[in-house]
């Protein structure tokens, strides 16, 4: 009796197994016999969220015409489904492939781009139950800004390249954020060396934010709680230099003159 029981519940498992392994290749997308039809058909699925589906059709593209046009175009639309799934690491090892293996492809700067792009998208959100963003690890944030920057020297003419010059300029304005709380932190506990070390960081990796103002002036104050008149003027006329005829360059002059 112990053995009859022992052969059914194996022939149910097996069973089962065999089930759940006919289901899985009946859900295989039924390729069609053109490259770029299963293009077609994958971008369908990118654009309906079935991306199980869609890496199938461009997996597929990929694998039976490798020396086709096609091919190519499926590597990056491959990097596109990662994209979309937030998959930021995955989609950036897919483009930086694709630029490597096709540096002179009419897609490689959107491959270049995208890359860097995944740093933007990486980069410490505001979420209201978080810290805010200025508060937690800037390593992503120097990664996009780094990636942005290269992205521009290397496609200065892209079409892609005002759209990285915004993005290139927010994760300069982050960064500066970071160093400003960075500078208060220390400035609260009077460390003043420190304020001072981190906001001449700011100015010289960082110009050009709309925190230069707050960082000049609260460097003048660093170097006069440190005594050092002549380089606490100094911060005063670089501020009038980098910021003419605003009324921050207004206030370092009287400042100066008083």
């Amino acid at each position: 009796m112990r053995l009859t029981f022992t052969c059914l519940t194996a022939f149910l498992l097996l069973s089962t197994g065999c089930a759940a392994l006919s289901e899985g290749q009946a859900g295989d997308p039924d390729y069609a016999a053109q490259a770029e039809e299963n293009l077609r058909l994958g971008d369908e699925a990118l654009e309906n969220r079935d991306f199980l589906r869609a890496e199938k059709y461009f997996g597929y593209v990929k694998t039976k015409f490798p020396y086709l046009e096609a091919s190519k175009e499926a590597e990056l639309k491959l990097g596109d489904a990662d994209f979309e799934q937030e998959h930021w690491p995955e989609a950036r090892e897919k483009y930086d492939s694709f630029v490597k293996l096709h540096p002179t492809h009419p897609k490689v700067d959107y491959a270049a781009y995208r890359s860097a792009l995944t740093h933007i998208k990486d980069m410490p959100s505001d979420f209201f139950l978080l810290p805010p963003s200025e508060e937690k690890d800037q390593t992503e944030v120097q990664s996009a800004l780094n990636a942005m920057n290269s992205f521009l020297r290397q496609y200065p003419d892209s079409q892609y390249a005002k759209e990285a010059k915004e993005q290139a300029a927010e994760a300069k304005g982050r960064l500066a954020k970071h160093e400003l709380y960075v500078a208060a932190f220390y400035r609260k506990r009077e460390r003043w060396p420190a304020v001072a070390q981190r906001l001449e960081g700011l100015l010289a990796r960082y110009p050009g934010t709309q925190y230069d103002e707050e960082a000049f002036f609260s460097l003048h104050e660093a170097y006069v709680k440190l005594k050092q008149p002549e380089k606490a003027n100094e911060t005063l006329r670089k501020l009038i230099q980098q910021l003419p005829g605003t009324r921050a360059a207004e206030r370092a002059q009287r400042m100066l003159g008083s």
